[in-house]
């Protein structure tokens, strides 16, 4: 299946997660790529469909979500290489220069995920959604020093507008010890 839009919502409850979860499943056809607990005890519900299906699907989860959601987004024409770089599965093979940024909110980041690997030739590592980081999560890249860059850059202005941005490295020519261990 080609997925090519996504939305998420991200809460502060678990309790309210699932219920919300179950009311997003139920209000249009989408399909649920993941809904479970993240750190520091939030929840978040990631979906896929067409476009119509999946901002249905996040209205209705805010609305139930009420006071709880931390944040959301819907993201048409998702890369596809977030997809792979949430599920664990990216083809990365060979790590050139090492780009992350790091932020305080999965959805802000899987944002600027996607605009950075839209931004320039870069590919992505892994997106990392808040499992024993403290709720933070991070996104690694690699590519030539000027499209990491770029890429990079492009990432974090996205974050900026929110008030999310943690923390961005570039990395020029990493370590091999360090390459090897992102693989």
């Amino acid at each position: 299946m080609s997925i090519q839009t996504i939305g998420l919502v991200e809460l502060s409850s678990i309790a309210r997660g699932m219920e919300t979860a179950d009311a997003m499943l139920k209000a249009s056809q989408i399909e649920l790529l993941e809904a479970r607990p993240i750190c520091p005890g939030k929840y978040m519900v990631l979906v896929c469909g067409d476009v119509s299906s999946v901002q249905n699907s996040v209205d209705v989860g805010k609305a139930v979500g009420g006071h709880t959601v931390v944040d959301e987004f819907l993201l048409p024409s998702v890369h596809p290489s977030v997809i792979a770089a949430i599920s664990g599965v990216s083809p990365v093979s060979v790590v050139g220069a090492l780009g992350i940024i790091e932020c305080f909110s999965v959805a802000s980041l899987i944002v600027a995920a996607d605009t950075a690997a839209k931004a320039a030739g870069v590919e992505l590592i892994e997106v990392r959604t808040a499992m024993g980081i403290g709720g933070k999560s991070f996104v690694t890249m690699t590519g030539d020093v000027s499209s990491v860059k770029a890429a990079v850059e492009a990432g974090v202005a996205t974050l900026s507008e929110k008030g999310m941005l943690v923390e961005m490295a570039i990395i020029p020519s990493p370590h091999p010890q360090l390459k090897s261990s992102l693989l």
